[in-house]
């Protein structure tokens, strides 16, 4: 994708006071895109949503968490990427596992929304979409949708 991946992410983040790695782009090191879900007790309880695509970690933050009920759509903030070697704070590791995209990933990121298989997973297999901020026509630091 043309975009500088870990911009806004070190833009955001104090790293004299913070735990978290400055992070780098990473090389895909298997032929499988990775992901992972992540609860996170920051200011307010909510879940990481983790796709990995070009080196870094496509991410949502999802207030509700994932649901299991393929019927339930629920909200998911687009927030920045962040580094394969993300690790700061208080998280509890909730699933990972493969994701398969249904089509040509970093077009579908550039038309704002991903369709992909989940697999190997414990808990969210499946088809899921996500939403990315990337169709939006006034600049926008957030999008909304996983369903």
């Amino acid at each position: 994708m043309v975009r500088e991946a870990l911009d806004l992410y070190r833009k955001k983040r104090d790293f004299t006071v913070s735990p978290e790695p400055r992070g780098r782009v990473g090389k895909r090191r298997r032929a499988e895109l990775g992901f992972l879900v992540q609860k996170h007790a920051a200011t307010r309880l909510h879940y990481d949503f983790r796709l990995e695509l070009d080196g870094v970690l496509l991410s949502w933050a999802v207030p509700k968490g994932p649901s299991l009920d393929p019927k339930d759509k629920r909200l998911a903030v687009h927030v920045e990427d962040h580094s394969l070697e993300y690790g700061g704070g208080t998280v509890l590791l909730w699933d990972r596992g493969t994701c398969q995209p249904t089509e040509d990933p970093e077009e579908a990121y550039k038309r704002g929304r991903l369709k992909f298989v989940l697999d190997r997973s414990s808990a969210v297999d499946g088809s899921w979409s996500a939403r990315t901020g990337a169709r939006r026509r006034a600049p926008a630091k957030t999008s909304r949708g996983f369903s």
